[in-house]
């Protein structure tokens, strides 16, 4: 059967997940009454939950007597480091770009990773049947997009289609039937090339692994795309890293293919295929799986390095051990590992105590949803305040620096722009209308100014405003950036936190915690009206007499309170404080310092 191997990449929400939907449901992978999920290749809970797409993931379909690997891929840049293998498995992609929006910065991450590769691209212009969509504004902002990029003159002269895909049509001209998908099936036949390991199925077996996986029945699954030669069930193969070096023999338990939304057994990889192996103790992703007889490794594409660092800590509050069951450091740093296993986009490092690990990253939100799953998981943690990895060259210290893409409404740009230029100390690049009423803003920030500034943004633009970041590069250093200007509230002591005395420190300022609910010694009960930090008795009630009158007792009512999200959280905090996670509650405490620590700190503020 003839292959295809195709990515499809898109920015978040741009409906790249849903058109992979219609592609299954319209190539006969479901039945005509099956029920299937909206998205259903968003199989992790939390995708569902966050509408976005976290993992690679594969499938296949088949048209026409052709089999059609399809690579879904995460929209965001903090995710990239998925993006930057999986593209090795493909031989074409198909850029899904909203009509309306145009392309976006996510997009622009994704698609420099597929034109340096040399992979020729399919536009598809979506949502072309939303009131505000701009389809011929779009296109020509894609070819601006490619041109900028460095792109080649058979990479310019890309076909592109029009499709609506929740809708589940695609045409190559946008007043066209409206039918279904048949023109986007043909033109990836007919575009995409066939995969270039044909030429050389009677070769040695090769394939270099792009993702690491697990089942509870088979073990360790390692994906990848067969690079030359065939592979049988049962054959004993040998794993080699990056660097040449031989790490095992092992016989193949299993070969898994992708067939619609599952993975089916079959006896023979052949060269070209997407496939999982089972059988293997030690290899991993970047690895190459190979017959005994071969000595080199197959080039891995190089990933781009982490831009910050998080601490894990276990949690040592008083109410540490209530929620989770999985709290000591040995349980936190096997998972750390198994994490940075699976992710070659995470590092993981020991702290010299011992009890402590530093992870470092892309960005808050893949730390975010790290430190999620391991919640839900049962670990209990405390995470410190994400810091900016920096490097020196030639005696000069350079710094991370994101390029943000801000979509806001005309009366708060004044705001926005003044808050990343004189504040966070980024560089205006572009600002121009993007209609109905609203302007983009493209300016050049460090990441440090941005940790914490997504919260203040959509309050500064009620909400309205939408804003997307990327990896730009690295310049010189900024200079210091102001952080949080407000102080916070501490309690003093511990117990359960009493109406009466909440509603007495509401004119303090805003509280985080609610009436009846534990707190600390030490906790963050809410946010100071002023700039410094203020202990304060959350356990106060009112002092009673025997005396009663009508009029004389006041009626609490308290303010709702303010509840973070865990991003929020770690984004809010200060570098002398800690965020604890547990399965059932996120809370803010102030860093627990020894004598020294203390002298140092107060020197330093």
């Amino acid at each position: 059967m003839d292959l295809r191997n195709i990515a499809i990449i898109a920015h978040v929400d741009h409906g790249k997940t849903t058109l992979v939907n219609e592609l299954l449901k319209q190539s006969g992978v479901f039945r005509e009454n099956q029920a299937v999920a909206e998205r259903a290749m968003d199989s992790n809970d939390l995708e569902r939950e966050r509408g976005i797409t976290i993992l690679a993931k594969a499938t296949s379909v088949e048209w026409k007597g052709t089999r059609i690997n399809i690579v879904d891929t995460p929209g965001h840049a903090d995710f990239g480091g998925e993006v930057e293998r999986i593209l090795s498995m493909v031989d074409g992609v198909v850029l899904l770009v909203d009509a309306a929006e145009g392309p976006m910065p996510q997009t622009k991450f994704v698609t420099s990773k597929a034109l340096a590769l040399g992979l020729r691209p399919i536009v598809v212009l979506n949502k072309v049947d939303k009131p505000d969509a701009e389809a011929d504004r779009a296109l020509d902002e894609v070819f601006d997009l490619f041109a900028s990029l460095g792109a080649d003159d058979d990479q310019l002269d890309f076909p592109h289609l029009y499709a609506s895909g929740r809708s589940g049509w695609c045409d190559p001209e946008l007043d066209g039937p409206r039918e279904n998908l048949d023109a986007l099936f043909n033109l990836v036949v007919n575009h995409v090339p066939k995969p270039r390991q044909i030429a050389h199925e009677n070769d040695d077996f090769r394939m270099l692994v792009t993702t690491l996986g697990a089942d509870p029945f088979i073990g360790r699954l390692l994906t990848g795309r067969v690079e030359s030669g065939k592979l049988r069930t049962g054959a004993t193969v040998q794993a080699i890293s990056r660097i040449g070096q031989k790490i095992e023999q092992f016989r193949v338990s299993k070969i898994l293919a992708f067939r619609g939304l599952g993975q089916s057994e079959i006896e023979e990889a052949v060269a070209g295929d997407i496939v999982s192996l089972a059988g293997m103790q030690k290899a991993t992703v970047a690895d190459t799986i190979c017959a005994l007889a071969v000595n080199e490794p197959i080039d891995a594409q190089p990933i781009d390095p982490p831009t910050i660092t998080v601490t894990f800590g276990i949690n040592d509050s008083p109410l540490a051990g209530r929620d989770g069951k999985k709290v000591q450091s040995r349980l936190i740093r096997e998972r750390l590992m198994k994490e940075a296993e699976m992710n070659v986009a995470i590092k993981v490092a020991d702290t010299p105590g011992g009890e402590a690990f530093e992870v470092s990253g892309r960005g808050e939100l893949q730390m975010g949803v790290l430190i999620e799953n391991m919640r839900r998981e049962g670990f209990e943690l405390s995470i410190s305040r994400p810091q900016v990895i920096l490097r020196e060259e030639n005696g000069v210290r350079l710094e991370p620096i994101e390029e943000v893409t801000i979509d806001v409404d005309d009366d708060y740009s004044g705001v926005v722009i003044e808050k990343l230029t004189s504040t966070r100390r980024g560089e205006l690049v572009e600002m121009k209308p993007a209609g109905a009423g609203k302007t983009r803003i493209i300016a050049h920030v460090p990441s440090r100014g941005l940790i914490g500034y997504h919260g203040e943004f959509l309050t500064d633009t009620r909400g309205t405003g939408v804003l997307n970041r990327v990896f730009h590069g690295w310049a010189p250093h900024k200079g210091a950036i102001p952080g949080r200007r407000a102080g916070v509230l501490i309690s003093m002591e511990d117990g359960e936190a009493v109406a009466y005395a909440l509603w007495n420190l509401e004119e303090r300022g805003k509280m985080f915690v609610e009436p009846q609910e534990k707190v600390y010694q030490g906790m963050i009960i809410g946010e100071h009206s002023r700039e410094n930090d203020l202990e304060v008795n959350p356990l106060k009630g009112k002092k009673l007499t025997n005396v009663r009158a009508s009029g004389t007792d006041e009626a609490v009512r308290l303010t709702t309170v303010s509840r973070m999200s865990l991003e929020q959280a770690i984004a809010y905090i200060n570098d002398d404080e800690l965020v604890e996670v547990t399965p059932k509650a996120i809370r803010l405490r102030k860093r627990h310092l020894d004598p020294h620590e203390r002298k140092r700190a107060a020197k330093a503020g």
